[in-house]
């Protein structure tokens, strides 16, 4: 289980990063396999959550998790739902105290956020495709509608693929390119092909937080792909053969 020291200074806030370790399953989901959408037994993906959740101080029916799509759709949460229920969407902010915002994933960036003065928090789902497409500012968006002031916002970037890990092809960078010229920063030549590229998904993560106005933006030096002990990955699990993996889940609430 890993922390961000800003967000664990906040009163009243309480998160968590979890790690691939102290689950249930077996197999390609060894062991804390917290994706209901993975092929895993669904009696060991609801004790790998309810697990996560007791580390919280939660029961395991306090959390609510997406049906992730790669958007950039934010909803407002009130309570939590049934596993596997979630509405399609790759961000959440709340108010309501005791509800556990969840985000699944395994390479993309989880990113969880709060304002502890107006007593909002707020998660998304930042892998590229949502990244390019707005979800960071539409969950900051969705924050300051409730309340939250940018400026007071800790965001905490989660354990995802990292550049050395994250190679693309010529014409990925284009929809960043097109976007801001800037964001050319966020690519390195490949030294393994000429054609290929090296994106920084964390970096642009947290660009596009700072211009969102965020006030306090932090990153966990993980790379999920190259760290298989710890990590679930989906590249990682794709060059190999493998025929799904794991999903890991990170956590935030506000207590009561």
């Amino acid at each position: 289980m890993l922390t961000i020291g800003p967000i664990n200074e906040l009163p009243g806030v309480r998160h968590a990063f979890f790690s691939r370790e102290g689950g249930v399953s077996q197999g390609l989901y060894a062991s804390l396999n917290c994706g209901p959408g993975s092929d895993d037994d669904p009696a060991a993906v609801r004790e790998n959550r309810r697990r996560a959740l007791a580390h919280l101080d939660l029961p395991g029916d306090a959390l609510a998790t997406l049906h992730q799509v790669h958007s950039a759709e934010v909803v407002e949460v009130t309570e939590s739902w049934e596993i596997g229920q979630g509405p399609r969407a790759d961000g959440m902010v709340t108010k309501r105290p005791g509800v556990a915002l969840g985000v699944l994933a395994a390479d993309c960036a989880p990113v969880l956020l709060a304002d502890a003065e107006a007593g909002v928090v707020g998660a998304c789902h930042a892998g590229w495709k949502g990244a390019v497409g707005g979800v960071l500012e539409a969950t900051v968006a969705a924050m300051l509608r409730l309340g939250a002031e940018a400026g007071r916002i800790v965001a905490g970037i989660g354990p995802c693929i990292a550049q050395r890990s994250y190679e693309v092809g010529e014409s990925f960078p284009k929809p960043f390119l097109d976007q801001d010229a800037d964001n050319a920063k966020f690519f390195s030549p490949s030294a393994r092909a000429s054609d290929k590229l090296h994106f920084d998904l964390r970096g642009y993560v947290a660009r596009r937080l700072k211009l969102a106005e965020v006030g306090n933006v932090q990153v966990l030096p993980c790379d999920t792909c190259g760290e298989p002990e710890r990590f679930f990955s989906y590249r990682r699990a794709t060059k190999a053969g493998e025929p799904d993996y794991g999903r890991l889940l990170s956590v935030i609430y506000l207590g009561d």
